[in-house]
């Protein structure tokens, strides 16, 4: 969740101006090598063995409430064609151990006109990684979980599509104070296709592209 492309308005509106806007997006093996830099050790340690949650978001900008049931798209590389997802699942942030994992949702993809070219659903299958990064929750209002649950970070997980291709999905979630190399939205793989260039964020009153994190022990 981001907010630099939102414009001021009522308070809540404000709030969101601050943590949902967001950066160009980079491609998948990028992601997942990437770490975020300057964390003190108590703050990485912090992330160690929680039950998270992960959500693709809706946002309510008249109540400054977030939801479930978000879409999000990226793009691929010169043509332009474009995969949108929805999404949520959970996982357990224990480095150096087998990580319980779940989640899915649903795909299309489209052509550079928008034409579309498939649509189905998605499995998740494995862990890849993630990483907590610093930031606080733009919101008032939290229909997920508790506000003060909530985190960024980046999440990297195997997916499964019901054509019989396979890939990646990677999560990132920009809060409030979240370094501003950490994007807002999603990439994903699929087959041969490296969905690598996400789309930023809709400014209101367009809902897209956003996501979220919460602890949920």
């Amino acid at each position: 969740m981001n907010a630099r492309t939102l414009s001021a308005g009522l308070a809540g509106v404000a709030l969101i101006s601050l943590a949902l806007g967001c950066e160009r997006g980079n491609p998948v093996s990028t992601m997942l090598a990437s770490r975020p830099a300057g964390l003190s050790p108590n703050f990485s340690a912090s992330a160690s063995n929680q039950h998270m949650r992960w959500d693709i978001i809706s946002v309510d900008f008249g109540t400054g409430t977030l939801s479930a049931s978000g879409m999000a798209s990226a793009r691929a590389n010169l043509d332009l064609s474009k995969i949108t997802l929805t999404g949520s699942g959970t996982f357990r942030s224990n480095p150096g151990n087998p990580r319980d994992v779940t989640g899915g949702g649903t795909w299309q993809t489209f052509d550079a006109s928008g034409g579309p070219t498939g649509s189905g659903s998605y499995t998740v299958t494995g862990f890849v990684s993630f990483t907590l990064a610093p930031g606080t929750p733009p919101l008032p209002h939290d229909n997920i979980g508790n506000l003060a649950d909530a985190r960024a970070g980046l999440l990297a997980v195997w997916i499964a599509y019901s054509d019989g291709s396979e890939g990646t999905l990677v999560v990132s979630c920009h809060l409030v104070g979240t370094p501003n190399d950490v994007f807002e939205g999603v990439t994903a793989s699929k087959g041969f296709v490296d969905y690598w260039n996400r789309e930023a964020p809709a400014a209101p009153p367009g809902n897209a592209n956003r996501t979220a994190f919460h602890v949920i022990d």
